[in-house]
């Protein structure tokens, strides 16, 4: 028993030290390929809540490009749902769905932004070597390129 004990605590003391004494170097890895995604946004003129004309394309504008910004992030991450239906009487009394999206666009340009009939259209694309590109300036993903044991 005092043997295993001494052989247990030379390995656990050997164990530790040898995870102190390397190297490691690192690369960052690119990927093979990026994509690039649209999307287009509409926003009615009419509808806007301003008196002039000229503020309701502003308003529009903006409105268009939100609607955008929206369908890009629903297309990176996705779309949360949630749905709940009530039966009274073996009959539906109420269905309701929700829909929501949450996230952080970075890189997305405006291809176009036009008046279309009634309505107001932006068009976004987001190219993700842009992305990649921002994102290896704040977080730096890196893979293991050597390691020097002493």
């Amino acid at each position: 028993m005092k043997h295993l004990m001494l052989c247990l605590v030379a390995a656990l003391t050997l164990g530790g030290c040898a995870g102190r004494d390397r190297y490691v170097q690192w690369e960052t890895e690119a990927p093979e390929s990026f994509p690039k995604i649209t999307a287009i946004g509409y926003a009615p003129l009419d509808s806007q809540p301003a008196k002039e004309q000229s503020q309701k394309v502003l308003m529009a504008m903006q409105a268009s490009k939100i609607a955008a910004y929206r369908e890009l992030a629903e297309q990176v991450y996705g779309q949360n749902i949630s749905a709940g239906t009530s039966v009274n009487d073996w009959m539906v009394a109420d269905d309701k769905v929700k829909a929501s999206v949450s996230g952080v666009i970075r890189g997305a340009r405006v291809v176009k932004s036009y008046p279309a009939g009634d309505h107001y259209v932006t068009e976004l694309e987001l190219d993700f070597a842009q992305v990649w590109a921002l994102y290896q300036q704040t977080h730096r993903p890196q893979k293991v390129k050597d390691i020097t044991y002493f």
